[in-house]
């Protein structure tokens, strides 16, 4: 998982929720939208099982917007087939339009307190992991 996220106490309620999912994901962090598309870059030139398998991305970001993150990675030939959940703090109708515009494949909220936060974890984790499918391999 590629989390994509510039709040440090958000981060550590991540790495803490989905360390103790059954899947217990590596989880890479980009701190804003730059770092996050430049870790992709990277990813596909090493080899391509590097690329993360889900991104979680926050949407209120410095140096890059997410939406243009978003944007990016669903264009890209080599990554719009990565789940990306948006995962932020605004309920706004127009961030939720705008990222559904721009492909994301989920938009929650961030719940206010832990146990809801790791219910959401869990979510992901049942849906993500679990439930769908996901590619294991991408042709060129």
């Amino acid at each position: 998982i590629l989390l994509v996220e510039d709040n440090p106490g958000d981060i550590r309620l991540v790495q803490r929720i989905f360390s103790k999912l059954t899947i217990n994901p590596q989880i890479d962090i980009a701190t804003d939208g730059v770092e996050a598309l430049k870790y992709l870059h990277n990813a596909m030139t090493v080899i391509e099982s590097s690329l993360p398998d889900f991104v979680l991305l926050d949407l209120n970001l410095p140096k890059k917007d997410a939406r243009q993150v978003l944007s990016e990675i669903k264009q890209h030939p080599k990554l719009k087939h990565i789940p990306v959940m948006v995962l932020t703090s605004s309920r706004s109708d127009g961030d939720i339009l705008s990222s559904y515009q721009a492909h994301a494949n989920a938009y929650v909220v961030k719940p206010m307190n832990f146990e809801d936060f790791a219910k959401v974890g869990k979510a992901i984790e049942d849906f993500w992991f679990q439930s769908s499918q996901l590619p294991t391999s991408v042709s060129h």
